[in-house]
């Protein structure tokens, strides 16, 4: 199990979108990958092995008790790296108090850390994005 720290931004500003820049503004999700999701949400917790062809899950195997359970009860709740990156910059363009990634040599986020409101407690997400590999076909 994952422990979950947010941070959080009080500014009375509205906030500005962030920008990247290197390798994460030039990373473009490929049409066919695997990955690794480890999730901690309210709607979906666990580890996923999945596998994307033309950037849709076209499957999502649980790797541990809560995530088998999940993916047989809520197929089609698993994201695409890509769908991570849109939630990810509708946050950052919402002003939610938390809305960060971390990024790998490639440009491919590895962790993302979304908190929309700071005085909720239900709405936290964070995702690990391990083992990714582009497929060719």
């Amino acid at each position: 199990m994952l422990l979950f720290t947010a941070t959080a931004c009080n500014s009375s500003l509205s906030p500005e979108p962030a920008k990247e820049s290197g390798p994460a503004a030039t990373w473009q999700e490929p049409a066919s990958y695997v990955y690794t999701l480890t999730s901690t949400t309210q709607v979906m917790a666990g580890t996923f092995r999945v596998s994307v062809r033309d950037r849709k899950v076209t499957k999502a195997v649980g790797l541990d008790a809560d995530s088998r359970r999940q993916a047989k009860d809520l197929p089609g709740e698993v994201p695409t790296i890509g769908d991570m990156l849109k939630t990810l910059g509708r946050a950052r363009s919402e002003g939610a108090a938390t809305a960060e990634a971390d990024y790998a040599a490639d440009g491919h986020p590895v962790r993302i850390s979304l908190d929309w409101d700071e005085n909720a407690i239900d709405d936290e997400a964070l995702y690990v994005i391990d083992s990714y590999r582009p497929n060719p076909h």
